[in-house]
C-alpha cells in the first residue's frame, strides 16, 4: 500500500492546526484512511478533530509500560484516526526554562547568551505574556521566539472576594480549558498565595472536592507559577508566601513541582525565601525521602487526618499504599536532612477523628517529635457526608493535645462566605458549564 504523508508547520496562531484538522477529515470523507498525528503541545489539531482533549503517548506511558493500541489511538466522528505525541509540556519552551537552559536554547537559535537573562526577567519579574512584549530585544529575535516557543498565559475566569477577612479565591483556565484554583490570603505579615499543582487529584481523600472527577494532568512548572504572577498582576502587590497546597498532590507531579521551586526562589525572579515556601502531601514516601536529599529548606506539611493506620486508610486511599509507621519516618527523615520542622494536617471531621480516643493516639503519635500540628475544621462538601465540630469541640481536641506537650494550632477560617474547601469553586464552574451544555 503506497503511504503519503502531509506535515503542518509553522509559526504558532498562523492556523495550521486548523488546517491540518480539516485536511484530514476531507481525506477521511473521501474514503481515505487517515492517521493524524499531532505534535503541538496545546492538542489544538486533535481536539478539533476529537471533541475534546486526548491523552498524550507521553501521557500514557507514564500510566502503562507496555501500552495498547486502543490506549494510544482514538477514532473521530469523521474516521480520522488520531495519535497526540505530546510535545514539551506547556512553558517548558519558555516560562518554566531556568537561566542555563534558556542561555542553551539561545546559542542553538544563533544568539547571544546574555539575551537569556533578558528574556528571564521579562517572564519572571516583569510578568511578560506575550514576547512582544519584551521591547529590549531586537524584533527578529522576538519574532523567532514566537516562532520556537510558546507562553501559555493563565487566565482569571472567575474571582470571589470574601467580604470578611478580604481572602480572594480565583478560577484559573490554562490553555487546554482545564481549570485550577488559587487562593490569596491576606496578612499582616505580607500577601500568602495557595497554588495548585495538578488538574484534578487522584489520591482520592473522602473528605475532598478536588478529587471528584479524578486527575485531569499535571501542572507544568510555568503553570504553578503563572497562578502567582496572575494574582501579582491583579492585585498590583507582591506576594511574599507560597503554599502548594490547593488542587492536587504536588509530590505526585514531582519533577515540574521541583522546577517550580527553583525558579520561584531564584534570585533573578520573584527571589521568595524558601522558607516562606511549604508544601502539603498526603505522604508519598518515596517522594518524600527524595525531597529531603535536596536539602532545600521549604516546609513540609502532611495530611495525617487519622490517629491509626485502620483510621487513616478509611480517609485517605494512599494509606493503602503506605503504612503510618514508613511515612512517619520519611518525615523524620525529611526533619533530619533539612532542619526544618515538620507540620502535620489533621482535618477534623465531626465524629470521625475528633474523639477523646482519637486525641490520645495522635498524642502518642506527635508528642517525641519535633513538630506542629494545625487542626483543619472539615469544609463541608454537598457531594460528601462529613460535617465539622463544633468550635466548643474543636478547643476541647485541641488543649487535650497541648496537655501532651505538641505544639498546636486550630487554622484561622479564611474566606467562609466563599466556596471554602479546595475545589468547591471549580466544581460548581464545571456543573454550570455542563447544565448550559
Amino acid at each position: 500500500m503506497k503511504i503519503r504523508r502531509v506535515a503542518f508547520y509553522g509559526k504558532g496562531g498562523i492556523g495550521k492546526s486548523t488546517i491540518a484538522s480539516n485536511v484530514s477529515a476531507l481525506l477521511a470523507m473521501q474514503g481515505k484512511k487517515v492517521l493524524h498525528i499531532g505534535c503541538d503541545p496545546k492538542a489544538d489539531s486533535t481536539r478539533l478533530l476529537c471533541k475534546e482533549r486526548i491523552k498524550t503517548v507521553l501521557e500514557v506511558l507514564e500510566e502503562k509500560d507496555y501500552p495498547e493500541r486502543d490506549d494510544l489511538v482514538y477514532r473521530s466522528e469523521s474516521g480520522v484516526w488520531c495519535v497526540e505525541s505530546g510535545g514539551p509540556e506547556a512553558g517548558n519552551g519558555c516560562a518554566g526554562m531556568g537561566i542555563i537552559t534558556a542561555m542553551k536554547e539561545l546559542e542553538r537559535l544563533g544568539e547571544k547568551p546574555f539575551r537569556a537573562k533578558q528574556i528571564y526577567e521579562w517572564l519572571h519579574v516583569k510578568l511578560a505574556d506575550r514576547f512582544d512584549e519584551m521591547t529590549n530585544l531586537s524584533v527578529k529575535l522576538r519574532e523567532k521566539l514566537a516562532e520556537e516557543y510558546d507562553i501559555f498565559p493563565v487566565q482569571m475566569a472567575e474571582r470571589q472576594q470574601s467580604k470578611l477577612d478580604g481572602t480572594n479565591k480565583f478560577l484559573f483556565r490554562l490553555y487546554d480549558g482545564n481549570m485550577v484554583e488559587s487562593v490569596l490570603m491576606r496578612y499582616k505579615h505580607g500577601n500568602s498565595v495557595c497554588i495548585s499543582s495538578q488538574a484534578g487529584c487522584r489520591m482520592g481523600c473522602v473528605f475532598c472536592a478536588s478529587t471528584i472527577g479524578g486527575l485531569k494532568r499535571n501542572l507544568s512548572a510555568s503553570e504553578m507559577l503563572g497562578q502567582i504572577y496572575q494574582i501579582q498582576k491583579i492585585i498590583g502587590e507582591r506576594v511574599s508566601n507560597v503554599v502548594i497546597m490547593g488542587t492536587g498532590e504536588p509530590l505526585d507531579n514531582y519533577n515540574n513541582f521541583l522546577k517550580f521551586i527553583h525558579i520561584l526562589t531564584d534570585e533573578h525572579g520573584l527571589n521568595i525565601s524558601q522558607r516562606n515556601v511549604t508544601v502539603s502531601t498526603c505522604g508519598i514516601v518515596p517522594k518524600i525521602l527524595e525531597l529531603a536529599e535536596e536539602r532545600l529548606q521549604i516546609t513540609l506539611a502532611l495530611s495525617l487526618h487519622g490517629s491509626t493506620q485502620e483510621k487513616r486508610r478509611k480517609l485517605m486511599p494512599v494509606a493503602n499504599k503506605y503504612e503510618l509507621g514508613e511515612v512517619l519516618s520519611a518525615c523524620d527523615t525529611y526533619f533530619k536532612k533539612t532542619g526544618r520542622r515538620v507540620t502535620f494536617e489533621y482535618s477534623l471531621v465531626h465524629e470521625v477523628n475528633d474523639t477523646d480516643e482519637d486525641a490520645k493516639e495522635l498524642s502518642e503519635l506527635l508528642a517525641p517529635r519535633n513538630c506542629h500540628l494545625n487542626l483543619i475544621p472539615v469544609n463541608p462538601v454537598k457531594e460528601r457526608s462529613f460535617q465539622r465540630p463544633s468550635r466548643k469541640s474543636a478547643l476541647n481536641f485541641k488543649n487535650k493535645l497541648e496537655k501532651s506537650g505538641i505544639n498546636v494550632t486550630i487554622r484561622r477560617e479564611m474566606g467562609s462566605d466563599i466556596d471554602g474547601a479546595c475545589g468547591q469553586l471549580r466544581r460548581r464552574y464545571e456543573e454550570e458549564t455542563m447544565n448550559e451544555n
